[in-house]
């Protein structure tokens, strides 16, 4: 039952969001990817030989691409913020933010609500308050409420950017020798598919502090509402404090 009456959740809000001026999409971080002259499965063909370390030990590489992945649905477009450090909360909502900024804000200007679809774990994890504070945060930023519903544990195979962006974006990276993030960047843009995917990318080089905890008083004071269903993975970042009798 707890793996069957969520993501029926999801798919009601997914419907309700494809009937109104809302902006449908999915978001989910990517495997971290080491940088430098590692090994990586797969083939590539090239006009020389390339020499590379034959294991792919953290120790001996030079950095690490961390890509946070917010998919369009509608559109079929994939939007990939490269990240240099840690895959964390805050790292997460400045993706989203970049994809707003330079992409939603245009093709949606009408719109009221964001939905994303997202796993249960990692930095956007269903059960950390720091992943809801750092939401609050840029729903009171972009002036426009961001509803979250999270895929219950065993169940994000369903979401869609598992298997519309990510099986395109491995294999574009297959093979290839990242010796750098703007290689990295240059491959992922190069995934397509017969169904017209485009993706985007972008390097977002900030470092990101690990260990955050939420500010006093957050949880007595947040602008977050949670479905009276379920509402440990589906809620609401509100723009703006919600009317009385909201809950």
């Amino acid at each position: 039952m707890s793996t069957v009456t969520p993501s029926l959740s999801v798919s009601h809000n997914g419907r309700l969001y494809m009937m109104h001026r809302a902006i449908r999409c999915s978001a989910w971080i990517l495997k971290k990817e080491p940088i430098g002259n590692l090994f990586r499965e797969g083939k590539l063909y090239t006009t020389e030989t390339i020499e590379v370390f034959d294991h792919d030990f953290p120790s001996l590489a030079e950095g690490v691409a961390v890509p946070h992945t917010v998919y369009d649905i509608k559109r079929n477009e994939a939007y990939v913020s490269i990240g240099t450090s840690r895959d964390t909360s805050e790292f997460a909502c400045d993706s989203i933010r970049h994809w707003w900024r330079h992409y939603g804000c245009v093709h949606y200007p009408l719109a009221t609500s964001i939905l994303m679809l997202m796993d249960g774990g990692g930095s956007n994890s269903a059960r950390h308050w720091i992943f809801k504070q750092d939401l609050q945060a840029l729903a009171a930023e972009i002036g426009i409420e961001i509803r979250i519903a999270h895929y219950p544990p065993y169940t994000s195979k369903w979401n869609p950017i598992e298997h519309r962006v990510f099986p395109h974006i491995t294999r574009a990276l297959q093979g290839a020798i990242l010796t750098s993030h703007q290689l990295t960047k240059e491959l992922i843009e190069t995934a397509t598919t017969s169904t017209g995917l485009k993706v985007f990318a972008c390097i977002i080089n900030k470092v990101y502090e690990t260990g955050r905890k939420v500010v006093e008083g957050f949880k007595e004071s947040m602008r977050i509402v949670f479905d009276p269903h379920l509402g440990q993975w589906n809620y609401v970042a509100m723009p703006k404090a919600p009317a009385p009798g909201v809950a």
